[in-house]
């Protein structure tokens, strides 16, 4: 479930190795259109290195992952994993 608050960091390999994966932090509630496939979005915010957050943007919410791996057991390349907290 994600909720407000909540902070995500990227699976992408295209950081800068010594900047680390990219880090948002979810700051609106998910909203939908029903019965439109895919058509969920939420809110939110990158969070720098201080803690400032930055880049307010909507994203799909099929980006935001519970987990690193798929339900088969590969990992993910792509989206964001929900950070321990």
């Amino acid at each position: 479930m994600i909720q407000p608050g909540q902070t995500y960091r990227s699976l992408s390999n295209r950081h800068h190795p010594t900047d680390g994966p990219v880090r948002i932090k979810v700051v609106g509630e998910p909203v939908s259109i029903a019965g439109l496939y895919h058509s969920g979005k939420v809110t939110v915010v990158t969070v720098t290195k201080d803690g400032r957050e930055i880049r307010r943007r909507a994203i799909e919410v099929t980006q935001l992952h519970a987990t690193a791996t798929t339900r088969d057991g590969a990992p993910r390349r792509t989206g964001y994993v929900l950070e321990d907290t």
